[in-house]
């Protein structure tokens, strides 16, 4: 597994190279933003860990562009210990999960093994609602049989919606499936991921009903 480490850090961005590296990680560092970029957009990662707070180019307009570029690689950002907001715009940006500084590395690592993982998927078998096909063994969704193109993060919610599609799935069932068990993980962010994917795949696939949860069109 190949893991990119973007931080300015020098001291954080090394704990973070043993700890990745002791995890079976073979660890690419860079303290640029530019660098990062070209390196994230022209290599396959199996993971990035990406600080927002970058000298040259910072960390959220990098996260941006390689979106933009195709890059689909999960993706944690590290940000400042309560700035929420850095949060729910790393998440709108692209990004697959945060860790808000100071951290333990144990965590840190956990959560990096849990993105490889999901990234991965496991063979399941396709399922349509209405006009949305969600293959789980390919980890690709279409709608009306054109792929869209989501991030490891957001296809995880769109796959849980559609496994569960006979029932509304409430926002605390959510954060667990796409965070696991933290209680750091705020809905604020979980609408940001759920705003981000509407965009993509479009009005009547994901509908929300007040007070209780997200559903999708025609899956009953």
């Amino acid at each position: 597994m190949r893991a990119l480490v973007v931080e300015d850090d020098s001291r954080i961005a090394a704990d973070l190279g043993r700890a990745l590296t002791a995890a079976g990680f073979r660890v690419d560092g860079t303290a640029s933003g530019q660098d990062a970029w070209f390196r994230g957009g022209t290599e396959g990662y199996d993971l990035i860990v990406l600080d927002l707070g970058l000298p040259d180019l910072d960390g959220l307009t990098v996260l941006k562009r390689w979106r933009a570029e195709g890059c689909d690689s999960p993706v944690l950002i590290l940000t400042a210990r309560g700035a929420w907001t850095e949060r729910v715009e790393g998440i709108e940006a692209g990004a697959d999960d945060y860790l808000p500084k100071p951290f333990r590395m144990e965590e840190l690592v956990a959560r990096a093994r849990a993105l490889v993982r999901r990234a991965g998927g496991r063979a399941e078998p396709r399922i349509e609602a209405g006009r949305l096909t969600v293959d789980l063994n390919r980890m690709t969704a279409l709608v009306d049989g054109v792929p869209v193109p989501l991030t490891p993060l957001e296809f995880r919610l769109i796959a849980h919606l559609a496994v569960h599609r006979d029932r509304v799935v409430s926002p605390t069932e959510l954060l667990e499936h796409l965070y696991g068990d933290d209680d750091a993980r705020e809905a604020n962010a979980l609408e940001a991921v759920v705003t981000r994917m509407r965009r993509k795949v479009g009005p009547g696939i994901v509908a929300t009903r007040r007070g209780f949860g997200y559903l999708l069109e025609g899956g009953a």
